[in-house]
């Protein structure tokens, strides 16, 4: 150690003296004397992992690095398809190295030219790592990439790790939006530049507790000044309406300064027509009258995301940046149209009336965030300080008109209704975290960190009937409800390797504070709770074929703040929706065994325990023939299975990626209209996918994937949802050295992912058959345009509280 800190304070002693600085220039071409453009150049200093300077080749091929001080360096020269260049230069003048040749790296297999690599998989103590830098993969969306990750089920517009939803990071930045949002932003940016995708099915006590498993996409990393940006965009043709998204990002890098920008728009049009059936039934269990309704709803929005960052070097170990994420839904086009048609038949299936609703819908959000990050690197390599600030500023309004005609069985008129409903939701989160991490040495790391959070909510619902036409307030359902919560979390982690065995361990605690108050019925709600969240991971691996590895993790769900909303929301005269302000928070508990073999064939046991989980139920009232769409804690859910992933190779030109999932889910949950008696839903399940990847072409320009989906029944809560399944078909083609790419195909081909959820226990009795536009038609395209080998800075805000931003209805 002495040794070492001698030869640093040499090396210190002789930057600092020659304060002269110098440059260095060539050229870098091919074996056959074709200059490469856009190639990697760096230089960094011998025994400093930090990189000196940085830049690429000009269309000629040739590079300058000027500002260079007296020393020793490795100069490196890297571009794709080709080996990697690397020389010992002593600089103490102005160097000119003239030409340096690299090599082309090419591996023929049974006559066929491989240049495009096949993604890896990698077992990591605490994560599987999908590695897909440069492979074929990386010519599709980002969303595209995560279709093909193991482990990972994108299906019927939801992302689901484990039967249950992840949150998603890039670059260990957590993205809050919802989860259509998150996947137009995914479906809208290129995994060019993504290096991997970590699926963390546990996440370690560095990650905010809340949530279940964690899905990191990590982007390459680069220091090249220049440009580069893209162009993006997609059509899609339901059976009903097209859909649209269009988009760009640019990225711009000095040597100091790095920018980004992404603007993306989707307008879209989509549409549902939900088929629903309800026996309303007296104390003895005796039918009194059923209702079958015919819903269709047409929903337009088109979603303005805005989403930003600077970082600024201010020198050598020091680097502060400035992250902004907005998200504007206008009014004029967040439109929701739903008419309904109820038939109600007495005891007998008589018809005895019909009742026609139609409610307009006119929804607003304005969600901006704005982050301050400040990164201090210390002279011991890995070590680093770093503090966060940010506040977020979300608002959101709404407003409906219902209008209800009944009518008796000859469609004469019996009376009408109308109402209307205005409502805002304004909150502002305020955070500041403070994060160290310290080598102990190559194979020990400790990490540490604080972070303090404070919500304040503001939720207005005023309703209005109209009485002989003349408008007027309907002050027993209006409130105002505010809610502030704050949150103080603090973290340890360590973490050792030994030559066959990985360790990895952490502990989190939170403590939370509450105070909500319904001003209407002046309701006070408090409460205080501190929570522990242990994990622990430990991997062996017997050679380089075999690992097994082990883990446990508490993670906690806390309720979405529109959940703990207590008044009613009317959806029309006979249904509404109600929050809780006592919801308490989930807690799981997550057991995982799991064996790899040859890094390729993954067997994993897992078991997860819910306390208190947040559901919404729909409950029917049979004494005055109303739903009701109540959030409230049911008592446990228990799950666990047996799941298999494989991604492999079945020949030069055919990848094959197989997904299984055998798993029992229990719900034990509180009949509310039953005397709150405990029931039990539970089944086993199985969730199937099978991908095939095929090549054509040399260069591997030419793709084409079939895609096949299963899903049996599942229990959620106390419904049963019925079986889907789903056929999708694409085809794409790169051109212009991976520049540019079309694709084509058909999402859900034979149209079989819609759904049945039943729900029939005790005195509940509700069916529904939900059919919305699965099978689509896409076109989609991609140009690339700039100094491709760039890539971006680009990061999102690391507030786990902001996913919990959503709508009061």
């Amino acid at each position: 150690m002495n040794k070492n800190l001698f030869y640093h304070f040499i090396l210190l002693f002789s930057l600092v003296s020659y304060s002269q600085e110098y440059r260095l220039n060539g050229y870098v071409k091919d074996g056959a004397n074709t200059p490469i453009a856009y190639a990697n150049v760096l230089i960094t200093s011998i025994g400093d992992s930090e990189t000196a300077n940085g830049t690429s080749t000009d269309e000629k091929g040739y590079f300058i690095l000027e500002n260079l001080k007296a020393g020793n360096y490795i100069l490196k020269v890297s571009f794709l398809g080709f080996k990697a260049y690397s020389k010992r230069i002593e600089l103490d003048r102005n160097i000119n190295v003239e030409t340096i040749i690299i090599k082309e790296n090419m591996e023929t297999l049974d006559g066929v030219t491989v240049i495009a690599k096949r993604p890896t998989i990698e077992r990591m103590v605490d994560r599987l790592v999908f590695n897909v830098e440069n492979s074929t993969l990386s010519n599709n969306n980002i969303l595209d990439v995560l279709k093909h990750t193991p482990g990972v089920l994108v299906h019927d517009g939801a992302i689901t790790i484990k039967q249950s939803t992840p949150t998603v990071y890039i670059n260990d930045r957590r993205v809050h939006l919802s989860i259509n949002e998150v996947q137009q932003l995914l479906e809208g940016t290129s995994a060019s530049n993504v290096k991997s995708i970590e699926v963390i099915t546990n996440p370690p006590a560095k990650y905010e507790a809340e949530g279940g498993a964690v899905l990191n996409i990590v982007t390459s990393k680069n220091i090249i000044a220049g440009y580069h940006g893209s162009l993006f965009g997609n059509y899609k043709q339901g059976s009903e309406f097209p859909k649209y998204s269009f988009g760009t990002s640019h990225f711009f890098k000095t040597k100091k300064l790095s920018t980004y920008l992404n603007y993306n728009v989707s307008p879209r049009k989509d549409f549902r027509n939900n088929n629903e059936s309800i026996n309303f039934v007296d104390d003895n269990g005796q039918n009194t009258s059923s209702w079958e309704t015919d819903y269709r709803r047409t929903r337009n929005n088109s979603n303005h995301n805005i989403n930003s960052n600077i970082d600024y070097e201010l020198d050598k170990n020091n680097d502060i940046g400035f992250s902004t994420n907005m998200l504007i839904s206008p009014r004029n086009n967040t439109k929701t149209d739903v008419n309904s048609v109820t038939e109600v038949f007495g005891n007998t299936m008589s018809l005895d009336s019909t009742f026609i609703t139609e409610n307009k819908l006119r929804d607003e959000t304005y969600n901006f965030a704005l982050t301050l990050d400040y990164t201090h690197r210390f002279k011991k390599i890995g070590e680093k300080f770093s503090i966060s600030i940010h506040h977020t500023n979300y608002d959101f309004s709404s407003f409906q008109n219902v209008d209800t005609d009944y009518r008796f069985p000859d469609n004469t008129l019996i009376r009408s209704n109308r109402f209307q409903t205005f409502s805002s939701q304004i909150i502002k989160l305020y955070t500041g975290q403070v994060d160290y991490e310290l080598p102990i040495s190559n194979a020990e790391q400790f990490e540490i960190g604080i972070k303090i959070s404070d919500i304040n909510s503001k939720s207005i619902l005023n309703q209005f009937v109209f009485v002989n036409d003349i408008k007027e307030d309907d002050l027993q359902n209006s409130d105002t409800f505010l809610y502030d919560e704050i949150n103080y979390a603090a973290y340890a982690s360590y973490s050792k390797d030994w030559k066959h065995w990985s360790l990895k361990s952490g502990l989190r605690g939170e403590y939370t504070d509450i105070k909500g108050n319904s001003l209407l019925t002046n309701q006070n709600t408090n409460n205080s709770y501190l929570k522990l969240f242990p994990s622990f991971y430990l991997l062996h691996k017997f050679n380089d074929n075999n690992e097994l590895y082990f883990n446990y993790n508490r993670r906690i769900h806390r309720p979405r703040y529109s959940q703990l909303n207590p008044f009613k929301y009317f959806l029309n005269d006979n249904a509404y929706a109600s929050g809780d302000p006592n919801l308490q928070p989930q807690i799981d508990d997550v057991l995982t065994l799991g064996y790899t073999l040859k890094n390729t064939y993954t067997l994993e046991f897992y078991y997860r325990n819910e306390n208190n989980p947040t559901l919404e139920i729909t409950f029917q009232d049979n004494n005055n023939n109303i739903l009701k769409y109540i959030n409230t804690n049911i008592d446990k859910s228990i799950s666990y299975g047996l799941d298999f992933t494989t991604y492999t190779k079945v020949l030069n030109d055919w990848n094959l990626y197989v997904l299984s999932s055998l798993f029992y889910y229990e719900n034990q949950f509180f009949a509310l209209e039953s005397n709150n008696k405990i029931e039990t839903n539970d089944k086993w399940s199985l969730y199937g996918q099978v991908v095939n990847y095929f090549y054509f072409l040399k260069d591997k320009s030419l793709t084409f994937d079939l895609s096949y989906i299963y899903i049996s029944t599942i229990a959620d809560g106390p419904s049963i949802i019925g079986n889907r399944s789903g056929l999708d078909i694409n085809l794409r083609k790169t051109f212009w050295s991976n520049r540019a790419s079309l694709s084509i195909g058909i999402a859900d081909a034979f149209n079989t992912q819609n759904f049945t959820q039943t729900t029939k226990y005790l005195n509940q009795d509700v069916f529904l058959n939900s059919k919305i536009e699965n099978r689509l038609v896409t076109l989609g395209f991609n140009y690339k345009f700039g100094n491709l080998k760039l890539n971006t800075n680009k990061k999102e805000i690391d507030l786990q509280e902001r996913d919990r931003l959503n709508k009061i209805n």
